[in-house]
């Protein structure tokens, strides 16, 4: 089955870094697209950044500022996040869309892990 790990979440001051990694466990599935999600409660789950295996996509509030990176042999999904605002605290989120091929169908399915908290100080 399909399972995702978050870590690296903490505490950090304005103008700060972080980095996030997610790992990575499947089998009998095809990875499509990994992404970055972030969630403040009260507020909608917002997309951070996605990456497939021809484009990576960043939200406009951290273009500049954050980075995905995927270490394909060790099955990992980072996000490097720079110069960190308080506007960035919330639940960090990583996503994953897998497929497989069974009885002659492509099968897609999207798994979330438990998100790992960020929390940025003025």
């Amino acid at each position: 089955q399909v399972q995702l790990v978050e870590s690296g979440g903490g505490l950090v001051q304005a103008g700060g870094s972080l980095r996030l990694s997610c790992s990575v466990r499947f089998s009998m599935w095809s990875l499509n697209a990994t992404a970055w999600y972030r969630q403040t409660p009260g507020k909608e789950r917002e997309l951070v950044a996605v990456m497939s295996s021809e484009r990576i996509y960043y939200a406009d509030f951290v273009k500049g500022r954050f980075s995905m990176s995927r270490n394909n042999a060790r099955n990992t999904v980072s996000l490097q996040m720079n110069s960190l605002k308080p506007e960035d605290t919330g639940v960090y989120y990583c996503n994953a869309n897998v497929a497989v091929v069974a009885s002659g169908r492509v099968e897609e399915n999207t798994y979330w892990g438990r998100g790992t908290q960020v929390t940025v100080s003025s």
